[in-house]
């Protein structure tokens, strides 16, 4: 898979994986986006849906990390930025494998534990490798559009990144809100590695040119 590809699959992983959770928002039986954290799709019969959004996603970001190394080789963040994306991607696939426990009432019909699973914990704890490597790669992302002197695209990194932050850590300090900010927070914080992505894959043409540039010096 040459780099090029590589960026398509994390340019395609964020909105993917927001259109596999809105469909499921209005079509599975008692859930409710408003007070339900999204982790809760992956139970009940149709569960294997999301889990499989969440291993797709995870796959997707690590096939974007290995295509981001190769395109930022010799660049700010050529490091840092692959690292976090690598990290994201793999608790994204954790989260995914290991599923949350049931809560405010779904899936219909089943009872929240009094204490949480092992797999509940295994599942809370891999959201942190989701969101603070997913900041950090924004904040590397800041790093090198700054250099690059890319004004516009530095502010919507470093900006996407304090505002993923902020949500999580609200959700995380108030029950309450925890599947309105966690959700917001999805939703910035999966679109921007992806429009990144999409920034920096490279033109068909100019990899034609770099191919003709090499034939000729050979």
């Amino acid at each position: 898979m040459n780099p090029r590809t590589q960026l398509l699959c994390g340019a395609a992983a964020g909105p993917l994986f927001l259109f596999v959770v809105l469909v499921q928002d209005y079509t599975r039986p008692g859930f409710n986006p408003r007070i339900h954290p999204l982790s809760l799709l992956s139970l009940g019969e149709l569960g294997w849906i999301q889990v499989l959004n969440f291993v797709g996603a995870g796959v997707l970001n690590l096939c974007y990390a290995r295509g981001l190394w190769k395109r930022l080789q010799g660049r700010v963040a050529s490091i840092g930025a692959p690292l976090c994306i690598g990290v994201y991607g793999l608790a994204l696939i954790v989260v995914g494998l290991f599923p949350t426990d049931p809560t405010g009432g779904f899936p219909p019909g089943s009872i929240a534990p009094d204490t949480p699973s092992w797999h509940g914990v295994v599942h809370a704890l891999g959201a942190l490798f989701v969101f603070i490597p997913l900041a950090v790669s924004l904040a590397m992302f800041w790093r090198l559009f700054r250099r690059e002197r890319q004004r516009g695209w530095a502010t919507y990194a470093s900006l996407s990144g304090i505002i993923v932050v902020a949500l999580f850590l609200g959700g995380v300090s108030g029950p309450l809100r925890l599947a309105r900010m966690l959700r917001l927070a999805t939703l910035i914080g999966w679109m921007a590695p992806s429009m990144v992505a999409l920034k920096l894959v490279p033109a068909r043409q100019e990899g034609g040119l770099h191919s003709a540039k090499q034939r000729r010096a050979c």
